[in-house]
């Protein structure tokens, strides 16, 4: 009996299947091939097929345009007009510089002529005793300070070169102002200059862009003020209208007027400096938060008058010569001003005027000695 002929029908194979299935050929002829190749040439393979599978992009990506096309060169620019004009407008600034720098100046010179005003008569501290006259009354009056000079604006001059720094070193920045100058009282030199030559001028003596600028201000408003550069008409001024006038120029505070008025013009003002400050503070004699303007106005209203130039140089003197009492120096018990002081604190009127808290104070400071 013949065989009969199959009549099932050869298994169909996906189109999954045929990716999948391996090249009979290619993998004859892969198997020619030294490993290595073999190896190569088979990760090229699945390489080649994991792209082959991979989903076509969505058709909603877009394309880019062309930068180049005429027809997107107008709607680019109008996006970018639109941008610019709907954005925020600049703000200006509501003043110019030189606008705000005249406003502040306004007001220091208010708030200086205000704190003047309130003070000009009384101390702000009337329950303080200290320093009573038996206190102040230390030695006979002798010559020494700036603002020693027969000039009232070399006076003011002068003692604006002394702020914040020693007396050799505004020495130095004088001599050479006047050596740039070709002399003292040069004032028409001076502002002709220009701000920026004194400031070289005077640089020895610190803080010369500060005080360059103070100078030639008083000196143009000297001159636009009263047509000549002079403030001797000072002398014949009351001494309230006269701190009133010099307090009105930049750079120029209490301490800097109440030594023109001391030295220049020999009126009893009593300047309180960094020496006088710390020292006072030191005896008692002004409350320790007090600031330098409210110790110079509670000083000067319980200072005798007679007593103010004498003890204002006396103070300094011993200031600058004492290594206990100097900027930084340490209490080692040898200072004489302290002990007599501190006697002075516990025996008379000025111990009765003490509060209990600081004669324990004094006294363990006794003690410790």
């Amino acid at each position: 009996m013949a065989a009969s002929t199959s009549t099932i029908a050869p298994r169909r194979r996906s189109a999954r299947n045929l990716k999948r299935e391996p090249d009979v050929k290619n993998e004859a002829a892969d198997d020619q091939l030294p490993p290595a190749k073999r190896r190569a040439v088979r990760k090229t393979t699945v390489k080649e097929e994991d792209s082959s599978l991979s989903p076509p992009p969505p058709a909603s990506t877009p394309v880019p345009e062309d930068s180049s096309s005429d027809a997107s060169e107008p709607a680019s620019r109008k996006k970018r007009i639109k941008r610019s004009s709907s954005s925020t407008p600049r703000k200006m600034p509501s003043k110019t510089p030189s606008k705000a720098a005249e406003d502040r100046a306004a007001e220091l010179q208010a708030r200086k002529l205000k704190s003047f005003s309130a003070y000009a008569t009384k101390s702000p501290f009337p329950d303080m005793a200290r320093p009573s006259r038996p206190d102040t009354v230390v030695a006979p009056t002798s010559t020494a300070g700036c603002g020693n000079s027969p000039s009232v604006l070399d006076a003011l001059v002068r003692t604006i070169l002394s702020q914040n720094t020693s007396d050799r070193n505004s020495s130095r920045a004088k001599r050479s102002m006047d050596d740039v100058y070709g002399g003292s009282d040069r004032w028409d030199a001076i502002v002709a200059g220009g701000q920026a030559k004194l400031q070289r001028a005077i640089q020895s003596g610190g803080l010369s862009v500060v005080k360059s600028k103070a100078i030639i201000g008083i000196l143009q408003q000297a001159k636009e003020k009263y047509g000549t550069y002079s403030l001797d008409h000072l002398f014949s001024a009351s001494d309230e209208d006269a701190m009133r006038e010099m307090l009105s120029f930049q750079g120029v505070g209490p301490k800097t007027a109440s030594c023109v008025l001391l030295f220049c013009l020999r009126r009893e003002s009593f300047a309180v400096d960094t020496h006088v400050y710390r020292i006072t503070g030191l005896l008692g004699w002004r409350p320790p938060s007090a600031s330098r303007e409210e110790a110079q106005a509670h000083l000067d209203a319980r200072v005798p008058d007679e007593e103010k130039y004498p003890l204002h140089v006396l103070i300094i003197a011993h200031g600058k010569g004492c290594d206990e009492c100097r900027a930084g120096g340490k209490n080692l018990g040898k200072c004489e001003l302290r002990k007599a002081f501190r006697r002075g604190r516990l025996e008379g009127k000025a111990g009765e005027d003490m509060k209990q808290e600081e004669l324990e104070a004094v006294k363990k400071e006794e003690g410790d000695d």
